[in-house]
């Protein structure tokens, strides 16, 4: 039995997405003259179009939003200056980017599905496992004992 084909703007679990963090979604930034605090980023949130990962389980929410983690350029000062939270990604035939980047998992968002624009690629298993664990290290969670 062929298996039903899902639509193709439902980003799931471990893929990678170009998406455009500000607003509105059809815009690469606010309109010219609105103030700095009615922007939906401000300071060092992720404000601009860039690729992230899918991090919510794949499941029939009641909400059109996914989970994600923001990816950004790598640079090696973050290993030298301990960025921990900053998970580095090299470039592959799966994954498709095009460069060195570093999920950012201290900017992990919920996010409209409308804010997805095309699917880039895929993690492996292992890089999905390690970015959902420096998720849960950055705020605190440990397994029950």
């Amino acid at each position: 039995m062929p298996q039903p084909q899902r639509p193709p703007n439902e980003p799931q679990r471990g893929e990678i997405w170009i998406v455009n963090f500000n607003a509105p979604v059809t815009a690469k930034a606010p309109p010219v003259g609105t103030p700095r605090s009615q922007w939906p980023t401000t300071g060092d949130e992720i404000n601009k179009v860039r690729p992230a990962v899918v991090l919510n389980v794949n499941a029939k929410w009641e909400r059109n939003l996914h989970i994600v983690v923001p990816l950004r350029g790598w640079q090696s000062g973050f290993v030298t200056k301990n960025y921990f939270w900053i998970v580095k990604l090299s470039p592959d035939g799966i994954n498709k980017l095009k460069d060195e980047s570093g999920a950012d998992t201290f900017q992990v968002k919920s996010i409209s599905r409308d804010r997805f624009r095309h699917r880039i690629g895929v993690l492996l298993p292992d890089q999905l496992q390690l970015i959902a664990d420096t998720v849960a290290f950055c705020i605190g969670f440990s397994l029950p004992k």
